[in-house]
């Protein structure tokens, strides 16, 4: 069966920095709903579309096609006092955003009594490459479709 809209496609993607440092081996599948529904970078859907299973594809995305740019209005220091205990550096915790809701940030570094906290994506602003095999491509259900992600192993848990 060949990639296209409401299609459920199992991959195995490798992750690299332009530096050809290996950020993610891909030992755990990526299934996606293809179509536009945002669950793959589009790049990424758009070289896939009408592809089979057993497909290659190396592909290198700036980092505006993939995390986005850094943002440094995203880094947060709070008091140790109000740290969760627990967390370590590398780990994640949600804290308030600017907006006042809450979002994942990532623990950069603890220093003296303040906790450094980062709400960027660990690849934000960073080039990638992407080594992609096509595995599985199945029709999704109409579940599926209504709910927009892939269900199932490897896919969303409800």
């Amino acid at each position: 069966m060949k990639i296209e809209k409401d299609c459920a496609v199992t991959l195995k993607v490798k992750v690299a920095d332009s530096a050809a440092r290996v950020l993610d081996e891909g030992r755990d599948p990526t299934v996606y709903l293809h179509g536009g529904y945002d669950n793959i970078f589009a790049k990424i859907e758009g070289a896939l579309e009408g592809q089979e299973p057993g497909y290659q594809l190396a592909l290198t995305l700036a980092a505006e096609d993939a995390f986005g740019a850094r943002d440094e209005s995203l880094l947060r220091s709070i008091s140790k006092k109000d740290f969760p205990p627990g967390v370590k550096v590398g780990g994640q915790l949600r804290y308030q955003g600017d907006d006042g809701t809450p979002q994942m940030f990532y623990v950069q570094k603890i220093k003296g009594d303040a906790v450094h906290l980062d709400g960027n994506h660990p690849w934000a602003g960073k080039e990638l490459r992407f080594t992609i095999k096509v595995v599985e491509v199945r029709r999704a259900s109409p579940e599926e479709i209504a709910h927009r992600h892939v269900h199932g192993e490897h896919g969303h848990h409800h």
